[in-house]
């Protein structure tokens, strides 16, 4: 009997922002099925709504951003990564290890106080 070890990821993912609403959950949809159907755990799901980009990214200047923490085993991150190149909808990911799963994302202003 072999262990999986299991890990807390948190994922990012930006998607389309020209699909519908309907077409947007679906591919979100997929992101989540893609994780369950290797036996991980999703624990939370932030939705951070539409943003601008920086800079253009494959022709595109916003997208939906989603930080999604997860538990899954170790080895199959490169597949999840695989599926995500393959996905259409999602004009960028990361993935990284967490230490613990946000309840509400805060973030720090960068204009200095005076």
């Amino acid at each position: 009997m072999t262990h999986e070890k299991k890990r807390l990821y948190e994922g990012m993912y930006i998607i389309n922002s020209n699909l519908s609403e309907d077409a947007r959950k679906k591919a979100l949809d997929k992101i989540t099925l893609a994780i369950e159907e290797k036996k991980g755990e999703i624990h939370k799901i932030h939705d951070m709504g539409k943003k601008r980009f920086a800079y253009e990214i494959d022709k595109k200047r916003e997208g939906y951003y989603y930080l999604i923490y997860f538990t899954i085993a170790t080895q199959h991150v490169k597949e999840l990564w695989n599926d995500y190149l393959l996905h259409e909808d999602i004009i960028r990911f990361m993935t990284s290890k967490s230490d613990a799963i946000l309840e509400t994302l805060e973030f720090k202003s960068l204009t200095p106080t005076t």
